[in-house]
This record gives C-alpha cells, sequence and structure tokens, in this order.
C-alpha cells in the first residue's frame, strides 16, 4: 500500500537533502508535494489529500503550527512530523494533543528521521486496513438491510416509505428503477421429490451463488433474492455512469427499452450456460420487457411468475413478459383461482381456500370439450404449484407427498386432478406442521426475538428454527403483527437501547452490542433513524444533572 507524503520546510537544503537522503521508494511512500512555507503546504494538502506531512515548526507568511490547525481541518486522518530546534522543544512537545504525531529536532539524525517515518508509516497502513475491514462490514450490512426491504416490498408485506428505519444511506427509494428478472429452475418439484430437507438447501444455496459469480462481470448493482424453493427473483439497478456499465444512460426512455432488453437476454443466457455447467440444472428465466419503480416491484412479480407458470413447456427458455386478455383466458383463471387457494392455506382461512374449490370446479365443469386436453395439462401443472407452496410452509410430510405423486401418476381426467387439489388443500388446512398454527408458530417467533436480541440474527434464523422458509414467514408475521419482522425486531432493539442509555453507564458500542449490533456505526445510524438523535445527544438530552 502506497502512501503519499508533503514536505514543508523553507530551507531549501534542507528540502532537497530529506528528499535524497530518506529511502522513500523503499518505504512505499510518493512525495507528492513541496512547500516553502504554510500557505503553500495547506494548498497541496487540499490538492493531494496526503497521508502524512512533514514540516517545520517556523516558515514565513504561515507557521507550522496555524498550517497544523488549518489541515485539521480538512484532513483528520493526516500524520504529521514536527521538525523543530532546541529552543522551541517545549512548545512542539505540547502541540502532540493538538494534531502533531511525532516531532524531531534539528540538527537532523537522518537514521533517526528514517525510523520515526517507518513507525508513522505503519500506523498509517494499520489505520486504513482498519477503515477498510470497517468498510467492507458496513458495506455488507447496508446490503443486507437492502434486501430485507425489497424482500418485503416483493411479498407486498411492507409500506414504501423514504423514512425506512434502515441505514440505507443516499438510496431514494421513491426514484428507483430495476429491470426484473425471474429464474425458475425447470421441473423443480420433481427433481426435488428425492432430496432432502438438507439436500434442497445445499442444491439451492449452489444455484444462488453461480448465479451471483456469473453477474460479477456485469458493472451493475444488483440483488438476488430467493423468493421459494427453486425460484428467484433478479433486480438490477442499472449504473448510468459508464459506457461499459450495463445499463445505458436513462433505462426508462423508450429508445433505450431494445438496447435493455439486448442486455437482459444476453445475461439470461450467461445464467443458463453457468448453472447449467456447475450444477447441472436447467433454468429458465423470464424478464420484464421495462424498468420498473419500487411500487411496481411486487405487482411485477407476480405478473412475471404467473406468466413463467403459464408457459408449461419451458425447458430453459428465455421469456419476456408479455399482456395477454387475462379475462378471457381459461388458464389464467385457473391460475387466479389456485392462488387464491394457496392464499387461503397460507392464512389457514378454510373459507377462503373451500370457496375458491368450489369456483375451480364450477370452472372446469363449464368448460367446452375444446378445452379439456390444455386444462388438464394446466391443472396438472397448478398442482405442482401448490405443491411447492405447501413445501415452503412445511405443511406436508414426506411421506404424504409421496402419496400425491402416487395420485398424480395415476390421474387421468381433471376430475381425479380435482380429487388430488381437494386433498392437498385438506393438507394445508390442518395446520402448518401438522398442529402448529399460525398463532403457535408467532407466539414461537416472538419468544425466539425475546431469547435472541442480542445476537446478530435474521429472517433465515428464526424461520430456519420455526421449520417454515424465510418468505412464508415474512407474510405470516406481517399479518399477525402488522409490521414486518425487520420493522419488529428494530424497534424491540432500539427501545431496550434507549432504556439502557438513561439507567446505565455501558458505552456506547458496548450498549449497541448488548442489542444486536457488533459494529457501533450500524448502531449509530439505525438508532438516529429511529429517534432523530444519535445516541450520545440522546443520553445527554434526558440525563439528570448530577
Amino acid at each position: 500500500m502506497r502512501l503519499k507524503a508533503i514536505l514543508a520546510d523553507d530551507e531549501p537544503n534542507i528540502l532537497r537533502n530529506l528528499q535524497a537522503v530518506i529511502p522513500w521508494d523503499e518505504l512505499d511512500i510518493d512525495i507528492v508535494g513541496t512547500a516553502k512555507n504554510g500557505i503553500e503546504a495547506l494548498e497541496l494538502s487540499s490538492l493531494y489529500g496526503p497521508d502524512m506531512v512533514m514540516s517545520d515548526i517556523r516558515m514565513p507568511l504561515m507557521d507550522g503550527i496555524t498550517f497544523v490547525q488549518k489541515l485539521r481541518e480538512i484532513n483528520e486522518a493526516c500524520k504529521v512530523l514536527m521538525v523543530t530546534g532546541y529552543q522551541d522543544f517545549e512548545y512542539a512537545r505540547s502541540l502532540m494533543r493538538v494534531g502533531v504525531s511525532d516531532y524531531i529536532l534539528k540538527p537532523i539524525n537522518y537514521e533517526e528521521l528514517e525510523n520515526c517515518i517507518r513507525k508513522l508509516a505503519l500506523e498509517v497502513r494499520e489505520n486504513k486496513a482498519i477503515k477498510q475491514e470497517e468498510q467492507q462490514k458496513w458495506g455488507k450490512m447496508k446490503n443486507l438491510a437492502y434486501e430485507k426491504i425489497l424482500q418485503d416490498v416483493l411479498m407486498n408485506c411492507t409500506e414504501i416509505s423514504t423514512h425506512t428505519l434502515l441505514p440505507i444511506d443516499n438510496k431514494d427509494l421513491e426514484t428507483m428503477r430495476y429491470s426484473f428478472m425471474m429464474i425458475d429452475v425447470d421441473d423443480y418439484s420433481q427433481k426435488s421429490l428425492p432430496w432432502s430437507e438438507q439436500e434442497r438447501k445445499l442444491w439451492n444455496f449452489a444455484v444462488r451463488n453461480v448465479m451471483q459469480d456469473s453477474l460479477a462481470d456485469y458493472k451493475a448493482e444488483y440483488s438476488v433474492l430467493q423468493m421459494r424453493e427453486g425460484e428467484w427473483c433478479l433486480l438490477i439497478q442499472w449504473d448510468t455512469g459508464g459506457e461499459e456499465d450495463m445499463g445505458t444512460q436513462a433505462v426508462e426512455a423508450l429508445t433505450e427499452q431494445t438496447q435493455m432488453q439486448s442486455n437482459l437476454q444476453e445475461v439470461a443466457i450467461k445464467l443458463q450456460r453457468d448453472v447449467r455447467e456447475s450444477v447441472k440444472l436447467g433454468i429458465s428465466v423470464g424478464f420484464y420487457p421495462s424498468a420498473v419503480g419500487l411500487r411496481l416491484l411486487s405487482d411485477t412479480y407476480r405478473k412475471l411468475q404467473r406468466f413463467m407458470q403459464l408457459n408449461l413447456d419451458k425447458q430453459e427458455s428465455v421469456l419476456l413478459y408479455k399482456e395477454s386478455k387475462e379475462s378471457t383466458d381459461a388458464n389464467s383463471s385457473l391460475w387466479y383461482l389456485v392462488e387464491e387457494i394457496v392464499t387461503g392455506l397460507k392464512q389457514l382461512n378454510r373459507t377462503k381456500t373451500e370457496d375458491a374449490l368450489n369456483r375451480l370446479k364450477f370452472l372446469l365443469e363449464g368448460l367446452p370439450n375444446s378445452s379439456f386436453a390444455r386444462a388438464y395439462q394446466m391443472l396438472h401443472f397448478l398442482i405442482l404449484h401448490v405443491l411447492r407452496e405447501l413445501r415452503e410452509m412445511n405443511s406436508l410430510d414426506a411421506q404424504e407427498e409421496e402419496q400425491v405423486w402416487r395420485q398424480l401418476d395415476k390421474s387421468e381426467s381433471i376430475q381425479h386432478l380435482l380429487q388430488v387439489m381437494v386433498q392437498l388443500a385438506a393438507i394445508g388446512l390442518e395446520g402448518t406442521n401438522k398442529k402448529k398454527n399460525s398463532e403457535i408458530l408467532m407466539t414461537a417467533a416472538k419468544e425466539y426475538i425475546r431469547t435472541h436480541y442480542s445476537n446478530d440474527f435474521g429472517i433465515e434464523d428464526i424461520a430456519s428454527s420455526l421449520g417454515i422458509s424465510s418468505s412464508y414467514f415474512s407474510l405470516l408475521f406481517k399479518q399477525h403483527f402488522g409490521e414486518t419482522f425487520v420493522e419488529y425486531v428494530t424497534k424491540h432493539r432500539m427501545e431496550l437501547a434507549k432504556s439502557m442509555l438513561l439507567h446505565s453507564d455501558k458505552n456506547i458500542t458496548d450498549i449497541g452490542r448488548s442489542v444486536g449490533y457488533m459494529e457501533r456505526r450500524y448502531f449509530t445510524k439505525v438508532f438516529q433513524k429511529f429517534t432523530g438523535e444519535i445516541p450520545s445527544e440522546y443520553r445527554e438530552k434526558r440525563m439528570e444533572p448530577k
């Protein structure tokens, strides 16, 4: 890691000696400028942002002390090594507390000076390494927070607000635009049948990792969000800053739409190839023809999911979404009714589920004979869709699923398939995990939060402990508590933090860790979003005077 340094002295001979005698290159330090007074040194510091400045204490126009004071206004981290004569020794030593890192006496001992520079350079590099590590951690935290927001938006579990409790810095949620792609493993229900739950998790984890590696080649911000087993949403926030970026400028403009679709087609083909080569699974990819805003993400997700599921013969296909006349499309009507059945099952709402089943029967009985073959194929496929949803809810065990498959293999008519659908609905209505209903699950979730609030846990951890999928957990949680999991946990942690700030003498870092935030910066950001004040301000304003 090369560092930048500036030398400031009003004696040209000393400047020349400093450049010639000290092995700057060996020390991995570049001298980016020399100055003969404090004014020049300050200008160079503003221009180059040095890591280190070596300055004489006595210089014309602006002395070294004034220079250091001005320097601290623009660069707090820069190390300053002050050169002084014996007559200024005590004065120079007193300056250590106002921003001077070290000092050296004239006449200069160059061996001593080199050792001093080595020591300061080591401190700079160590501080930079710590800061870089903190920035990487902060970046990961911001990305996780942002993905949680997107997940809740896609599931329609949260209100869109520019004042989110999560610290995602300068992202303007209201003005963001995304290219939307959906990835679905072909024939996932059949292929995953022999896998155990652990094997399914490993396969899904592997596919997601391959996709992320594949997308790393592109200069674009993106999020890969798993919505259910074998299904992911890819949201690409186009970078309009450079010609080489995937998105060209102004993705909303109609003149750019064709180019954007071409780019997405290229991404889709690359994803298919990489997944096929790495994990030996075929995937189909569907994408929306234009960029969409945050408020349309949930609706776009449902449209794309329906569009892809209605393409029954897709095998490693790349599909561009097209609007259809859904009101007159029998397949779409079947889809909507099955979606109502799924919604009823997720809510454990027997009336809603049975009403949708009855309307499904009525629809199928009224179909003309010419539509029976297509309706049979469609119903068979939608049963697989319901199977995937029940698996997400962990509402049927392996033996029950195997029995459903045996019945599907024997089914030769729509009537037989309807019986399978009725059976699936009955299994789902028995309750999650057989005896666990949503009330019991959410009571367990509340207890988990209460006993783990000081740990760094997420939706995946708590959903896994309950034996259900993350997406199903998010839906149940919002229905039960009226707010998202992230909002609930954040508020819980912030109320605890407020209490600890006022009723304990713990420092800010320890309080943050006590309520589940390992990084002080992250805790401070969330607390400020929640209260409008940083923790130290909150404590100072409310502490009773002693």
